[in-house]
């Protein structure tokens, strides 16, 4: 019986976030600009062909660091879709495509113009009409 509310695809795509975090801090990956990687999440197809990786980084970069830290993932693609393999007991191992995260920095980005937008109503002495 499967579990209502979740679907296969979603059980498996959280195993691989799991998979992926655990080789990524014990250090598997060995390319330096893998370094201090965070998966945040995982989207899988319904046929589960394709898991679209999002990943960020714990500190403040640039945009040519993010993409640096994304070429070093689809570099240790081979490796990692072995390593899954290995430990998830898939008959197919997905393909994995990697995307960096930008829902922080758009959350970011919204929050910082609501501020703006307060601070020039409250420097309004008749205020909102």
């Amino acid at each position: 019986m499967s579990q209502k509310g979740f679907r296969r695809a979603d059980r498996v795509a959280e195993q691989i976030r799991s998979e992926l975090m655990d080789l990524l801090l014990r250090g598997s990956v060995r390319d330096p600009a893998a370094k201090d990687v965070v998966v945040s999440a995982v989207r899988m197809t319904d046929d589960l062909s394709i898991a679209r990786i999002y990943v960020r980084v714990l500190s403040d970069i640039d945009s040519d660091r993010q993409d640096a830290v994304i070429d070093a993932l689809e570099r240790a693609s081979g490796f990692v879709r072995r390593e899954l393999g290995q430990r998830l007991q898939l008959r197919r191992v997905p393909s994995l495509e990697f995307f960096w995260d930008d829902v922080v920095d758009s959350a970011l980005r919204i929050e910082s113009i609501l501020d703006e937008i307060n601070e020039g109503s409250s420097r309004d002495p008749k205020g909102p009409k």
